[in-house]
């Protein structure tokens, strides 16, 4: 019987394997046992096993330790552009927004240009693509403040708003499920989050955005999801707590564009949702 994954993804999973057996193959292709590996880095032999099982991700260091101990320099570079790959699939926010939060708006844009069809799904928060600087401003200074990032609040929310430009320019499509619960929560306070309601009614009028909401109470078979975005049917993002999911095996993205199809089969559209809308704005005060 196979041990559960460590990680949150197939497509994650399936990358950090792919490390931990070039280790393995590197340290069998020297003739080493994995205690031999160990003693020439400096390691216990449990480090060794971790490693090429893919129980604990290498760092770069352990690779060039790994690959010096194996006579096997010349892979090192190779491995190390590997193991960057599988960690892009996982993104801890507090390592991506060290150097605050504007510049982690920007990194999406050549993503964001290229994505034709955008279908999101969101649990949580009105999508970034929708929001108001004074809302986005509220949210990103919250984030900023649970998860400890340097205060670049004013620029992110520019960056963000700025990067919202693509719901009305070039050959994009916006396909977006709401929970109505996301509009009950107030966000920064009820000025705040009035306005952004008022300007999701009015964004809900371009032709290249579609916005469903699934009434709270509705009866269902699909439960509430993690919020996410599938960019074409290229990746999916994932958001989660304390990191970034990024999905790239096809299978993982058709699984989460059947969850999309199954939602929006729950959701309001036109005149019931804008009611929706309006009933949240008007419970504000």
């Amino acid at each position: 019987m196979s041990q559960p994954s460590p990680y949150p993804s197939s497509s994650l999973d399936a990358a950090r394997r792919a490390v931990a057996e070039q280790l393995r193959e590197i340290r069998r292709d020297a003739g080493l046992t994995g205690r031999e590996v160990a003693a020439r880095a400096g390691w216990l032999p449990s480090k060794v096993s971790r490693l090429q099982s893919a129980t604990t991700p290498p760092s770069d260091e352990d690779i060039r330790a790994w690959c010096t101990a194996c006579d096997a320099e010349d892979r090192i570079a190779d491995l190390l552009a590997a193991n960057r790959t599988a960690d892009s699939m996982y993104l801890e926010w507090r390592r991506v927004q060290r150097s605050g939060l504007r510049r982690l708006q920007e990194s999406r844009v050549p993503l964001y240009e290229r994505t034709r069809t955008f279908r999101v799904y969101s649990s949580t928060v009105i999508p970034g693509f929708l929001q108001t600087y004074e809302y986005a401003s509220a949210l990103l200074g919250d984030i900023a403040r649970v998860h400890g990032t340097p205060d670049d609040v004013s620029d992110a929310a520019a960056a963000r708003v700025e990067r919202s430009r693509i719901i009305r320019t070039g050959d994009h499509r916006f396909a977006i499920v709401l929970e109505e619960s996301v509009l009950r929560h107030v966000v920064g306070d009820a000025t705040t989050t009035a306005g952004q309601l008022g300007y999701l009614l009015s964004v809900m009028a371009l032709p290249a955005v579609s916005v469903g909401i699934i009434p709270a109470g509705c009866p269902r078979g699909m439960w509430t999801l993690e919020t996410f975005t599938v960019f074409d049917e290229e990746r999916v993002h994932v958001e989660l707590l304390t990191a970034a999911v990024t999905v790239t095996t096809p299978g993982e993205i058709a699984q989460y564009a059947h969850a999309f199809d199954e939602m929006m089969s729950l959701a309001v559209y036109g005149a019931e949702a804008r009611s929706l809308i309006s009933a949240a704005i008007d419970s504000l005060g």
